[in-house]
């Protein structure tokens, strides 16, 4: 079926927040006389939220602390868009949805009081048509409840939605939802990890190619 709407995933397949997600780690680590943690393995864990962060900061008994939760997030939403940037390479895919071919929303499982200030500091053009975010409803993804109340805003059928997303719950939820997928290979992704046993419909290597494979459909 030819597509209707495009729902993305926020970190790292949308915007690049790891900078900030992991600065805020490492002030958080600071404060705790705690090594830092080297940029290129705590970015993979930006995907897994802030219990992925702690965990590898802090170690498993971090990810149940709510007092250390709360303080990283506290530290977190004070610089929540100092170094964040939507991809480049998404300018094409903006282009498309201005074309008027296209709607275009956000879901993802980041609470709305981080999702909301973060995309108003970065006002993407045209504006998401809906945002669903981690407390939206009680089920996250990888449930498809999100993606189908996504559709349900845009006024599409969800088989006429595509989802993209960097990791296995962001296919997983799109696949149940009925959505065709996209894999976007550049985001959070840990070493090691087989994209393709995610068995998306597609997987995009850079965030320019999203526009012209949407357009392929």
């Amino acid at each position: 079926m030819k597509p209707e709407a495009v729902l993305l995933d926020l970190d790292g397949t949308l915007v690049d927040t790891a900078p900030d997600m992991v600065a805020a780690l490492n002030q958080l680590l600071l404060e705790r006389a705690a090594p830092p943690a080297p940029y290129a393995l705590a970015r993979n864990q930006v995907s897994n939220g802030a219990a992925g962060l702690l965990q590898l900061g802090l170690g498993t008994g971090a990810t149940t602390d709510a007092a250390l939760r709360q303080r990283y997030l506290d530290i977190y939403a004070q610089n929540i868009c100092n170094n964040s940037r939507i991809f480049n390479g998404l300018e094409s895919f903006f282009n498309l949805i201005s074309s008027g071919r296209l709607r275009w929303g956000v879901v993802t499982n980041k609470p709305a009081w981080l999702t909301r200030p973060l995309l108003a500091k970065l006002t993407p053009q045209p504006p998401p048509g809906c945002v669903i975010s981690g407390d939206t409803l009680p089920d996250r993804k990888p449930h498809p409840a999100p993606l189908r109340l996504a559709a349900e805003q845009l006024n599409v059928r969800a088989e006429r939605c595509i989802y993209v997303g960097d990791s296995a719950r962001d296919i997983e939820a799109g696949r149940a939802a009925g959505m065709r997928t996209i894999a976007a290979a550049y985001g959070y992704i840990g070493p090691g990890e087989d994209i393709r046993a995610w068995q998306a419909d597609f997987t995009i290597s850079r965030p320019e190619q999203l526009a012209p494979r949407i357009a392929g459909l």
